[in-house]
């Protein structure tokens, strides 16, 4: 390979990148956590788009669970989020671990 087809195919997937980027912005994931009673959303982009906490759960004299399940479903939409990013980088680089780039 010569230094121009080695430039063509770097940008080839730059561009595919910033395609994928913005595809993951809009994908969300769910993470659900106290049977339900809180639900997190979040995107490709590791940001958090909704929180929905069910009535039941608030409790003004055990605030400290609420924030443990708050706590655990937003790090779990994070976790999830950052799974997603990596499966679709594995499809994009072929498997290859470049580094930066996940």
């Amino acid at each position: 390979m010569n230094i121009n087809q080695i430039m063509k195919q770097a940008k080839k997937m730059q561009a595919k990148m910033a395609e994928m980027q913005e595809q993951l912005g809009k994908k969300t994931i769910e993470s659900s956590v106290g049977g339900g009673m809180v639900k997190v959303v979040a995107n490709g982009k590791q940001e958090i788009l909704s929180v929905k906490i069910d009535p039941e759960v608030v409790n003004p004299e055990d605030v400290e669970m609420l924030e443990d399940l708050i706590l655990s479903a937003v790090n779990d939409a994070l976790r999830k989020s950052k799974e997603m990013v990596s499966e679709e980088m594995a499809k994009l680089t072929g498997g290859l671990k470049i580094p930066g780039l996940f």
